[in-house]
């Protein structure tokens, strides 16, 4: 496992060590330590998930957004799709316009031309009347026929001429009004197109200006998105971290039980042989109060008020793990065997309380002693059977001054798997 960046220290072994004959406390990281290191991993861990939850909840917020901004920019490129191929006609009616116009310019040049030549016409008309000295009419032209059929002849001439120059005049003006009129119409539309054309630009611009900005904000998503997956990710890993970590602990804890369910195995080898030897008890246990024959003594004097199984507490029916002995506050309790002291802490439930492990023929048994008004063991230390480890009180969740006892056959766990009902073993 990579090393850990967390502050919490922890043992990678334990330090066994050798058995000292009859040592009253054996040193080794206590159970109680690491069980509060246990604690304070799960505390992180679910504070861990708590975050994971939130980076889980935002990174569904930032998907929920992307697509919104998806659907946007969507709809944006539609638009935008549809501007630029009305830009596309308009511009292409631009060119035909242009087309027109410079068609309409030749069209021009050539009536130019033709306006030119018809004013040459009447100019050289009118310069040959002045040459005439500029007071010839029609009537002195008809009025000299030298007879009727010269008559008819003039005046048909004379009628020619004058319908000629009416019709230029008129041909002339028609020329010019068409002119003005092409001229305008094609400039009025060519201006509307150019106009159309503006809008269409302006809109488009626009069109992509707000698409650049949903590009933007999508790139702005997808990179706290990831940023978010990245958090997530790296809590994950600290999460497993810390899995790991409590896993080694709660190794060390069960180590730790098998340490000293060994050394009680060891102590109550060494106490048979001597009891086969007939040696008498050291004068450092002459102060433990006697107690009943056997591997086992009751724990405390007093009224059994709850037996083992299950029982009724504030109306609800629960599965008791134990026996509950009531008596005075700081009654005696004493240890129900001999055995090393696994745990002596405090709790929310079980107040103050004491783990004890034993060994009773090869095999190993733990005691609980619960809601305790006082402890006077530690860790790690060695007790007798019928040692006071304490004194009864009303610690923890509990509904009045008595004692808490429980049996295990094997090492003590959490889940209380192997709890069996203490008279199995004890007399009380």
């Amino acid at each position: 496992m990579k090393k850990s960046f967390w502050s919490i220290p922890i043992t990678a072994t334990l330090l066994l060590g050798s058995i000292s004959g009859y040592a009253g406390t054996v040193k080794a990281e206590s159970i109680d330590s690491l069980q509060s290191k246990i604690n304070d991993i799960q505390n992180e861990r679910e504070q861990i998930k708590g975050d994971i939850t939130i980076k889980d909840t935002k990174i569904n917020e930032m998907i929920s957004s992307q697509n919104e901004v998806t659907a946007q920019i969507k709809l944006l490129d539609e638009k935008i799709q549809a501007a630029t191929t009305e830009i596309a006609a308009v511009s292409t009616d631009i060119e035909k316009t242009n087309a027109e116009i410079e068609k309409l310019r030749k069209e021009i040049e050539e009536l130019k031309k033709k306006i030119e030549e018809r004013t040459a016409l009447l100019e050289d008309r009118a310069r040959a009347i002045q040459l005439s000295g500029g007071n010839v009419s029609y009537i002195d032209v008809l009025l000299g026929a030298e007879s009727f059929s010269n008559f008819i002849d003039r005046f048909s001439a004379v009628n020619t001429l004058v319908e000629a120059d009416h019709e230029i005049m008129e041909e002339q003006q028609r020329d010019k009004d068409s002119l003005e009129k092409k001229e305008k119409e094609v400039q009025e539309n060519l201006q509307k197109l150019e106009q159309k054309k503006a809008e269409l630009d302006r809109l488009k611009a626009e069109l992509d200006r707000q698409k650049n900005e949903k590009d933007n904000l999508m790139a702005e998503l997808e990179a706290k998105q990831s940023e978010l997956v990245g958090e997530r990710t790296e809590l994950e890993e600290k999460d497993k971290e810390l899995l790991e970590l409590s896993s080694d602990v709660e190794q060390e804890i069960l180590s730790e039980q098998s340490r000293l369910a060994e050394l009680a195995r060891q102590r109550e080898e060494e106490m048979a042989a001597a009891a086969t030897r007939e040696v008498s008890v050291s004068s450092s246990n002459a102060s433990v109060p006697a107690s009943s024959s056997g591997s086992w003594t009751s724990p405390a004097s007093g009224v059994i008020t709850t037996e083992f199984g299950y029982d009724v507490l504030n109306g609800k029916e629960r599965y008791h793990y134990g026996m509950d002995i009531a008596a005075s506050v700081g009654t005696p309790v004493r240890a129900a065997g001999s055995g090393y002291v696994t745990s002596a802490k405090v709790s929310n439930s079980y107040g103050n309380w004491i783990i004890l492990t034993h060994s009773v023929n090869g095999q190993t048994f733990s005691t609980v002693y619960a809601h305790l008004s006082s402890m006077s063991v530690s860790q790690g230390q060695y007790v007798e059977k019928g040692q006071v480890i304490g004194g009864m009180g009303n610690t923890g969740y509990s509904f009045g001054t008595h004692l808490h006892f429980e049996v295990h056959e094997g090492e003590w766990n959490a889940a209380k798997s192997n709890a069996i009902n203490p008279r199995k073993y004890v007399s009380f």
